[in-house]
């Protein structure tokens, strides 16, 4: 089974992408800020799966990080079939009156280190003429997103970025997806400061949205939007919706 590189891996979607991929026989390496998780994630793995786990604590919001990454795999003389890029952050709030620091810390992390880190593995994948990439997008990357505007604008760039590279890549046997989840109910509603909202309440589990992602990888889909109710509102009700109602509702199911 083939090695797959996840980022985020300390938790939530991230987490469970790697005991899904383990537990296929897959080697894993664990990207993630936190060593501690990190440490117990790859004990969990290795005994239960017996695998090979390699983990690379790191905060991929820095400057430098992604290729960090790289060279920590290159040194190791891994050789990454599956990349999953999967860190990333929300932040709740009106733009304006957010610290402006922590916006720009978003856009490092769900934009910068995904595109430095999809261009420097998908250089190997190009020669080898094989590889696959998951990119965890939102269903938030087809919508406008007032309370969350930067979050939004973070996602769609994933999705727009995922459909063109996915198109580019094709003839070179790479397939690269966009799992595009609604709520679910991990750490991230605490960390974007929406913990006492009830939108995540009904949220589904990390675990069911992790193996829709991957299976949707496997199977080269472009896109995964792993929520039957949202998929069928994002194909065939937003066309149709004008905008100024549909940013009212959406501020309206975020306000906390």
């Amino acid at each position: 089974m083939k090695t797959a590189l996840i980022t985020g891996a300390s938790s939530g979607i991230g987490k469970e992408l790697a005991r899904i991929h383990a537990s296929r026989g897959g080697n894993v390496v664990l990207v993630a800020r936190r060593g501690e998780e990190l440490e117990s994630l790859r004990s969990e793995l290795e005994n239960k799966y017996k695998v090979d786990v390699s983990i690379f604590q790191q905060d991929l919001s820095k400057q430098g990080a992604a290729k960090n990454v790289y060279d920590f795999c290159k040194e190791k003389n891994i050789e990454i079939e599956y990349l999953i890029n999967n860190a990333g952050f929300g932040g709740h709030g009106n733009f304006v009156d957010r610290p402006l620091e922590k916006d720009i810390e978003m856009i490092h992390l769900n934009i910068q280190a995904l595109v430095e880190l999809s261009h420097l593995f998908l250089q190997d994948m190009k020669k080898s003429k094989s590889g696959k990439i998951l990119n965890t997008a939102s269903s938030a990357g087809f919508l406008p997103g007032p309370l969350q505007a930067t979050y939004f604008a973070t996602k769609a760039f994933v999705v727009s970025f995922t459909k063109g590279i996915s198109h580019e890549l094709k003839p070179h046997g790479i397939t690269v997806t966009a799992l595009c989840p609604g709520p679910v109910k991990t750490e991230f509603e605490f960390v974007a400061g929406m913990g006492n909202g009830d939108m995540f309440k009904n949220g589904a589990t990390a675990y069911s949205t992790a193996l829709k992602g991957y299976n949707a990888m496997m199977k080269g889909k472009r896109i995964c939007i792993s929520d039957l109710g949202l998929n069928f509102m994002i194909k065939f009700l937003l066309p149709v919706i004008p905008d100024t109602i549909l940013l009212r509702v959406i501020q309206k199911m975020q306000t906390i």
